[in-house]
């Protein structure tokens, strides 16, 4: 359950958080501290705000450190588009429903009848604790509280990245020019259900743009939206295509 209420967090729950996140705080305060959200603003201003400012740095400098030391043979760039994929507000925040900190949130009695919390509400919840471990034990235990739940998306974006790129970029792109998500329609399919391939195709405002063929619906329509790249913005299409002939392991 979380806590709604304007009192300070009680300290068995602040145990079983440092149980749970593996860190044990020499001084649980800021652990609290981090854990406030400011729609319960306390006196001197205690909630999590400027915690949020400095775990946001520190989280970029951890995963720039890990990126650059882990993939000795990728890019500025290579590496730029997997650190925002790892630090973008949707990880962060699934991270931290992994971590639990959504059962340790002490957060103001305007939130009690949601059924989810926002996702920059649980991304800046692990933002802060990431900057209240770094300033209770350093830089060591908040790079391993750190990597302990980012690790596995680091791999996750380098195993898909070649998934992922296409459509994402189409999507920013025709939203930003068009102001409409791509729809994607299945042209038809062939083969034997064991081996079936299918043939997708690009529509933007109603216009047919790229197509692309693959082994499922998903596969075919990232070949179809790298198709639709190439016609609507080739130099962008053909860094993409550079980066993603290359493997992130």
């Amino acid at each position: 359950m979380i806590l709604q209420t304007n009192s300070h967090i009680n300290p068995e729950k602040l145990s079983e958080c440092q149980f749970i996140i593996g860190y044990f705080f020499n001084n649980t305060e800021v652990l609290e501290k981090a854990l406030t959200h400011t729609s319960c603003k306390l006196e001197n201003n205690f909630s999590n705000e400027r915690l949020e400012f400095l775990g946001d740095a520190v989280l970029g400098m951890i995963i720039s450190d890990y990126l650059y030391k882990t993939l000795p043979q990728h890019s500025e760039g290579e590496l730029t588009k997997i650190k925002s994929v790892v630090v973008s507000q949707t990880t962060l925040a699934k991270v931290s429903l992994e971590a639990q900190l959504k059962n340790f949130l002490n957060v103001g009695r305007g939130l009690h009848d949601r059924n989810f919390l926002p996702k920059s509400l649980l991304a800046n919840v692990f933002e802060a604790v990431i900057a209240a471990i770094y300033l209770d034990g350093g830089l060591e235990p908040a790079y391993n509280f750190t990597m302990k739940y980012l690790k596995k998306e680091v791999d996750i974006v380098c195993k898909n990245q070649h998934e992922k790129n296409y459509k994402s970029i189409l999507q920013q792109h025709s939203q930003k020019e068009h102001g409409v998500t791509p729809v994607y329609r299945v042209l038809q399919q062939v083969g034997p259900d064991h081996g079936k391939l299918f043939e997708v195709s690009v529509l933007i405002k109603g216009n047919e743009y790229g197509r692309g063929w693959g082994k499922n619906k998903k596969e075919a329509e990232q070949f179809a939206a790298k198709e639709t790249l190439k016609m609507i913005i080739p130099d962008m299409a053909y860094e993409i295509h550079e980066i993603n002939n290359k493997a992130c392991n």
